[in-house]
């Protein structure tokens, strides 16, 4: 073939990136083609892909492999490989023949002659046009493989970036609720009051160097996991002689940084104990009945919950979501001043929700969206189980309740407590600005606050 032929043939079969033969080619909308990996890192920082030649954006976010291009990049490496085979460099300096066999025990090109001698004859042979096309696949497969552990730590390292900042406001506003809360109940209590605190700061601490450990090892991870898929792809480039000669023990080590993959932390404060707490309770304590089933269809609470996910600029932005199997209640009685307390059992699986609301919720759409609504709910999501309280609506990093959940009810002090009944806790203390300082007047309905309970079924 013309070698001017040969030359424009191997630039067409080329990527523009790397400018070397094309390593799984595919090709853009714009036209132009790259090497799938190339495309891929060049493109890792950016929303959409845009082509590194005519700078064109593409909507594409998959591309499929160019089955015509990868067929005639096979053909051009294999052109080149009989061509080394056929010159004088590889030839045999004892027999003068030409080596054609790969020894896979000690990757190595032998002659017909060498394969069958004593030294080799016990080692597994086979083409080297068969050895490189079976040790590239191998490359691009694990190349596959590290891409796709590349994306999932990234996207689990800027999920947990995110946590600090909700973490410390957390904590911030925890502090003001404990220290609220033991005012609210007007026990000496200073001593434990100071304890309770300290070790919540200290716990608040703790976890805020594990985040920035487990940050560390993320970047860390990922840094590995990178350099290894660049001395894949680096080797990948080679000629399929030099490939399966320096290939060594690559594949095994590429198979090992796969392994011991940084665990993402869940912040959790421990459940302390407050000395008296149910005895000062059960003092408001009464019985309440939960008879009012509700069929609203407008009324969404465990999936409206679970569609919420952590963004950067907002606390939570609701998404889609499926249906759950939920039977909420009103209680039969209504609370319009006073002090009041309850427990409710709560599942030990799936989702759950307990509290108080106003009658006027039944003319809400939304959860997220209502302000009469006052809930402590337990959602489960594949295997992680969160609690959340609504007005507004906030994620509670404290540990779960243990089987019974206590609601105290202040209107009169116009505030709303949910405690641990097994382990004697503070789960949440809020005040509610409209209890009690916001009256509706003309409509005395708007001042009712029902006991609220709701179970899904699927627990």
């Amino acid at each position: 073939m013309d070698s001017d032929i040969m030359e424009k043939l191997q630039k067409q079969l080329t990527c523009a990136i790397c400018m070397n033969y094309f390593i799984d080619p595919v090709t853009m909308g714009c036209g132009h083609s790259f090497c799938c990996s190339c495309l891929y890192v060049s493109g890792e920082k950016r929303e959409s892909p845009t082509c590194p030649v005519c700078r064109k954006p593409s909507e594409q976010k998959i591309f499929k492999t160019n089955i015509t291009l990868q067929n005639l990049v096979s053909i051009a490496r294999k052109a080149s490989l009989q061509q080394f085979l056929s010159s004088e460099d590889n030839r045999c300096e004892l027999h003068q023949e030409t080596k054609q066999i790969f020894c896979e025990d000690d990757r190595s090109l032998l002659c017909l002659h060498c394969s069958s001698s004593q030294e080799h004859k016990a080692h597994r042979h086979c083409s080297l046009e068969e050895a490189a096309e079976e040790h590239r696949k191998k490359l691009s497969n694990q190349m596959t493989s590290l891409w796709e552990k590349i994306q999932e730590i990234q996207k689990a390292f800027s999920k947990n970036c995110r946590i600090p900042v909700y973490w410390m406001a957390y904590l911030y506003k925890r502090q003001d609720e404990t220290r609220a809360f033991y005012e609210t109940l007007q026990m000496v209590l200073r001593e434990e009051d100071t304890q309770n605190l300290e070790t919540l700061i200290e716990e608040g601490s703790t976890f805020s160097e594990q985040l920035k450990k487990c940050q560390a090892e993320v970047i860390e991870k990922r840094i590995s996991l990178g350099a290894m898929y660049d001395e894949l792809k680096n080797m990948c480039l080679k000629p399929d002689e030099e490939m399966l000669k320096e290939l060594g023990d690559k594949l095994r080590r590429s198979e090992q940084v796969h392994l011991h993959m940084p665990q993402l932390l869940q912040p959790e404060l421990t459940a302390h104990p407050i000395t008296g707490l149910m005895d000062r309770l059960n003092r408001f304590r009464v019985e309440v009945s939960f008879n009012g089933e509700i069929t609203h269809g407008n009324i969404t609470l465990f999936d409206d919950v679970r569609s919420l996910k952590f963004m950067p600029d907002s606390p939570h932005v609701p998404l889609d979501s499926g249906a759950s199997n939920c039977f909420p209640a009103w209680g039969a009685q209504v609370f319009n001043s006073g002090k009041h307390y309850w427990e409710v059992d709560v599942p030990t699986s799936w989702d759950w929700a307990v509290g108080v609301c106003k009658d006027s919720w039944m003319k809400n759409d939304t959860l997220t969206e209502c302000k009469d609504t006052f809930l402590l709910i337990h959602v489960k999501d594949d295997n992680q189980t969160t609690l959340w309280t609504t007005a507004p609506m906030a994620r509670q990093y404290i540990q779960k309740p243990l089987g019974r959940v206590g609601v105290f009810l202040d209107v009169d002090n116009g505030s709303v407590s949910f405690v641990d009944v097994v382990r004697c806790s503070l789960i949440k203390h809020s005040f509610i600005s409209c209890f009690p300082f916001e009256r509706c007047i003309g409509d005395p309905g708007n001042n009712n606050f029902r006991p609220f309970s709701s179970l899904d079924t699927r627990g």
